[in-house]
């Protein structure tokens, strides 16, 4: 399945974001997805995921603020992000797993989209 990330930007410190992540192909249901960010200088880190199954993971910086949510009719995966900070600033991949379950690793994740950045600042 090939990925592709978008709607990133510029926002301010307490503002909103939904970022897309489009799917080609007829299996996108069978793949369990997730997003990782990246900031500079840092490594690659888990964001949040949903299984094929419907299971959803957050990592607990972006618990209660970040929702992680798709619609296999539209091959689509979005992540609603709220009550964005400064720390959030980073560019956003979205990947793809074919299991069952979802993974926090990105090691596990072989289909990876190119990435969106996101901004969040005064």
């Amino acid at each position: 399945v090939q990925l592709q990330a978008s709607g990133g930007g510029l926002v301010r410190p307490g503002g909103s974001l939904r970022l897309s992540c489009a799917a080609s192909g007829r299996t996108f249901r069978t793949y369990s997805m997730a997003w990782f960010r990246q900031a500079p200088g840092k490594e690659r880190e888990f964001v949040g995921s949903m299984s094929r199954s419907g299971t959803i993971g957050y990592d607990d910086s972006v618990k209660g603020r970040f929702t992680i949510s798709r619609d296999n009719a539209k091959n689509t995966e979005y992540l609603e992000m709220n009550s964005l900070k400064p720390e959030d600033t980073a560019v956003y991949h979205c990947a793809a797993r074919g299991s069952v379950v979802f993974s926090r690793n990105p090691a596990d994740y072989n289909n990876w989209g190119q990435g969106t950045l996101v901004t969040v600042s005064s």
